[in-house]
């Protein structure tokens, strides 16, 4: 990646750092942080403003043990399999591959029946979810922004890489659709966190506030993300 200083130099910071840093620089940036994507599997350095190139490869040598121990401890990717249980809206549900179903994929009682050829399952399982995903978090997502007086104009399931969830200054509201192999208490923080935004564009007290309203064991969940979330990115 090119950056400009103030003399119009430029230089290629990416090369310097490694391939497993990416660089991005944000105008908002106040200072230099880093952070694990575990979708793409690399750390992500921001830059603020007029950061120098020296400035930014001391930042990253001081954190090179931290970046290459959270890298390492990163799950290893995967695709749903036969016979594999996955929880889903906060219950758990056994992967079976039922080729000679005509419904395409399906839950029933404790069993996510897949139908078609095997080497199409993961496919099939992904596309599922995300359906389901979007169904649900649409109805939850309206259902708590009502007692906040506010509405959803739409919201999308996405396959972001980092992010768990957005909001715009549209009512638009986005999910990852992982979000729905979570437990419901994380579900339900999620959701709730996104919709507080429609009345909270920000993280100030009044929004933590909100969010504790529309879901008293937020704590729970945010502690689950912080600790267990990285372990949802294993699907790709």
């Amino acid at each position: 990646m090119k950056i400009t200083l103030l003399t119009g130099r430029t230089f290629d910071l990416q090369q310097a750092v490694g391939s497993d840093v990416k660089i991005v620089t944000s105008p908002r940036a106040k200072r230099l942080t880093l952070r694990i994507d575990a979708g793409s599997r690399l750390a992500v350095l921001t830059l603020p403003p007029r950061c120098s190139r020296q400035t930014a490869l001391d930042f990253v040598e001081r954190h090179r043990v931290w970046i290459d121990s959270n890298l390492r401890n990163l799950p290893e990717s995967v695709t749903f399999r036969d016979g594999e249980i996955i929880s889903i809206l906060g219950r758990e549900y056994q992967i079976c591959h039922c080729p000679q179903n005509r419904s395409g994929t399906k839950l029933s009682e404790n069993r996510l029946e897949v139908s078609g050829q095997k080497e199409f399952l993961h496919r099939r399982v992904k596309d599922f979810l995300k359906k389901l995903a979007a169904e649900q978090f649409r109805i939850r997502s309206q259902q708590k922004a009502a007692l906040l007086g506010c509405k959803v104009n739409n919201v999308t399931i996405k396959d972001t890489k980092s992010r768990w969830g957005s909001c715009s200054t549209r009512s638009n509201i986005n999910y990852n659709w992982r979000v729905i192999l979570a437990p419901e208490v994380v579900i339900d923080y999620l959701i709730s966190h996104e919709v507080a935004h429609l009345k909270h564009p920000d993280h100030s007290r009044n929004f933590w506030n909100c969010v504790r309203s529309l879901c008293p064991d937020c704590a729970q969940g945010r502690l689950w993300l912080r600790r267990h979330g990285k372990e949802l990115f294993k699907y790709l």
